[in-house]
């Protein structure tokens, strides 16, 4: 990774009485994946407005590759992609038409918007649909189209919102594999996403944003390590059982939290803690009806950062809860 090509410090912005960003402070390495997790409201979308000159800030400052957001709006414009949360693409021309157009608008010359287009739609998995209207492809292709459509003019900084929310897991697949292209090729991408798996896979680094403020910033890795290496769940028969485990394996070296009938344990020490906690039930006649051991996860790293879980699945897929609007 490069030297930062995304600089932010102190952004704060308010629309009325609503806070959307609180004194935000990050950087993003050129030649990375920058994510920018949290639920919706939580002021992600305004962070790309900002960033991509669509909205000013109230306070604080940010550069893209050295250019001021607010000073140097057009030169900033002219370094960036921006592929918003739903397909901007126009739906009644064809793939390699709206490419085009976009490419046109970019001032390219017709020679190099006609190569271009033509380069993406085979890069993109596109070509043998490139003349079709986009109204006939599906969620996956349009949301490809869009990305493609961001990457016309070359820009060496991309900005995805939210680009795979209502894809399907097999297209949000084939994106995740193409944003990973594009990082190799040198571009740097700001992603900002509720799905936990997606931060996990895709980013190098990781800013935790709930209601405005950024609560983390580290590598996923080092997020989840501070937990612990080991979590341990036990699903028990009810929620009066789960009190009593919970009080009775608070005298264990472990973080211990309780949601409903289930009781999870996070510690550096796996084995000892299982085999503990194990007698201590057995011996108090509360045996657990499900038990699973696993490695820390982003979810648990939301938790024990706000006090809420992010609504995902054992795959981690699904996207946090609704938390308002952006």
């Amino acid at each position: 990774m490069g030297d930062p090509a995304i600089i932010v410090e102190g952004l704060t912005k308010h629309f009325g009485d609503v806070v959307a960003l609180d004194d935000v402070y990050f950087e993003a390495s050129g030649g990375s994946v920058f994510g920018l997790l949290g639920p919706n409201g939580a002021g992600k979308t305004t962070a790309i407005r900002i960033l991509t000159t669509i909205v000013r800030p109230d306070a604080g400052s940010a550069t893209i590759l050295g250019h001021d957001v607010v000073r140097e709006a057009s030169q900033v414009r002219q370094r960036i992609g921006l592929a918003g949360q739903y397909a901007a693409v126009d739906v009644n021309l064809t793939g390699r038409e709206n490419l085009r157009l976009i490419g046109r608008l970019a001032q390219l010359s017709r020679a190099e918007f006609r190569q271009r287009a033509d380069e993406l739609l085979e890069r993109f998995d596109l070509a043998e649909a490139a003349k079709r209207p986009v109204r006939t492809y599906s969620g996956g292709m349009r949301r490809r189209l869009d990305v493609a459509a961001a990457l016309v003019a070359h820009p060496p900084v991309l900005f995805l919102d939210e680009p795979t929310t209502g894809l399907d897991l097999q297209s949000r697949n084939e994106l995740w594999d193409m944003i990973r292209e594009l990082v190799a090729d040198g571009t740097t991408v700001l992603l900002t996403t509720q799905y936990l798996e997606e931060a996990d896979r895709l980013t190098q680094r990781i800013a935790v944003v709930d209601r405005g403020k950024v609560i983390a910033n580290d590598t996923p890795a080092a997020l989840k390590s501070a937990l612990g290496s080991t979590v341990i769940e036990f699903g028990m028969d009810d929620s009066m059982a789960a009190i009593r485990a919970e009080h009775l394996l608070a005298e264990l070296p472990a973080r211990i939290e309780r949601d409903g009938t289930s009781i999870r344990l996070t510690s550096n020490d796996g084995t000892r803690l299982l085999i503990g906690a194990m007698h201590l039930l057995d011996g108090h006649q509360l045996p657990p009806i499900a038990v699973e051991v696993r490695e820390p996860s982003l979810d648990d790293v939301f938790l024990l950062l706000t006090g809420r879980h992010a609504e995902g699945d054992k795959a981690g897929t699904a996207p946090f809860p609704m938390a308002g609007t952006e």
